[in-house]
């Protein structure tokens, strides 16, 4: 199905301070809006032999006499875990270390180049923070910059214009790389779903991606705030390219914060709400958050991937039927997101107020 023609605006969000250009001054106690008594403790246990996120070996999924168990493995990771990280993904060293150095370079951009790229008040690309919707909402520890990257003629061209040339240059290069990484781990999971062969490219052939570029400063409180809010991804799939060696993504698993630790130039894959719906609930995605610590700076890149723009998104056609009834409801992918993005982030609400209400007589009652 193809895409709209004109550039949809899916929300915005209040704009906030730099949290990069208040890391800088010599402060020892954080403002009141970054406190954050409401989230649970930032340390986790340093168990050796605390489970770790699976690790899939793209390759191997594809080709070689280990495919039926690498898909096993993968299709697992997407049940039990909703995380996993994949190794020999095929794609060039040499082009992610030029990324990383040109993201690294875009966040020591000064002040008045950054304000070229700030958030506009009606839009929330640009450098800012998401999901800001009133003046009394504590805030992250922590500088994004997101922009939607696919398909083209959804790009706000004045904002991808006005990004350093050689920065663009690696964006363009890096989105097509994450697409077709995407679509391939989607063919995987239909597979190993059973979802009809077509459906896959049906539902997400000419899907929306994004990108999220995250800086975490250090914090002189990092036990009193948190990075990224606790929440799940409302998308199908994201993909996390971490670009140094500090650690602060933790998955929630058993009811415990899980450390994940990526291997370098792997990728931290989770399934968002998007697949859990088209699963029909058979594959989970999982609440997650970053924290800070005091010492050093973290950066990452969160590619984003979901549905064509202009599809229904709700459980795949053919993993329903009069024994499979759908778990969710139906909804225009658009809508979908407006939806999410007008909302404060709070774990996985969203994905339960996509579920269908079953009342005392058995019938499901929604209100789209």
């Amino acid at each position: 199905m193809e895409s709209s023609s004109e550039v949809v605006n899916f929300g915005r969000s209040l704009i906030v301070p730099s949290v990069q250009e208040l890391a800088k001054e010599p402060i020892v106690k954080i403002p009141i809006r970054y406190l954050r008594q409401d989230q649970d403790p930032p340390m986790v246990s340093n168990d050796m032999h605390a489970p770790s996120v699976p690790i899939i070996n793209l390759q191997s999924l594809l080709t070689g006499e280990s495919m039926i168990y690498e898909l096993e493995k993968l299709h697992s990771a997407c049940k039990d875990w909703g995380f996993f990280q994949i190794i020999d993904h095929g794609v060039s060293p040499s082009l992610l270390e030029e990324f990383r150095r040109q993201v690294i370079d875009f966040f020591n951009l000064p002040m008045e180049d950054k304000k070229k790229l700030w958030q506009q008040p009606d839009n929330h690309e640009g450098f800012g923070q998401l999901f800001v919707v009133s003046e009394e909402q504590k805030l992250d520890w922590s500088d994004m910059f997101y922009i939607t990257t696919l398909p083209v003629n959804q790009r706000k061209i004045e904002l991808f214009e006005t990004l350093p040339t050689k920065l663009r240059e690696m964006m363009e290069a890096y989105s097509e790389e994450m697409k077709k990484v995407a679509m391939t781990l989607l063919s995987q999971m239909a597979k190993a779903l059973k979802m009809d062969d077509n459906e896959i490219a049906e539902i997400f052939g000419d899907g929306v991606q994004s990108m999220r570029m995250n800086y975490y400063p250090p914090c002189p409180e990092p036990e009193s705030t948190i990075g990224f809010t606790p929440h799940s991804d409302a998308v199908a799939l994201t993909i996390l390219f971490q670009l140094n060696e500090t650690e602060g993504l933790q998955i929630r698993k058993d009811g415990k914060w899980v450390p994940v630790k990526p291997l370098r130039n792997a990728f931290v894959v989770n399934v968002g709400d998007i697949m859990e719906i088209v699963s029909n609930g058979v594959y989970r995605s999982i609440e997650h958050r970053a924290t800070v610590n005091s010492d050093s700076e973290r950066l990452s890149v969160a590619t984003f991937y979901s549905s064509n723009l202009n599809s229904e998104l709700g459980p795949a056609h053919s993993l329903v039927g009069p024994n499979n009834p759908p778990v969710f409801r139906q909804m225009p992918i658009e809508k979908y997101f407006k939806k999410f993005f007008a909302r404060k982030l709070n774990g996985k609400s969203y994905l339960d107020f996509m579920k269908f209400e079953v009342p005392e007589n058995g019938s499901a009652e929604i209100d789209c």
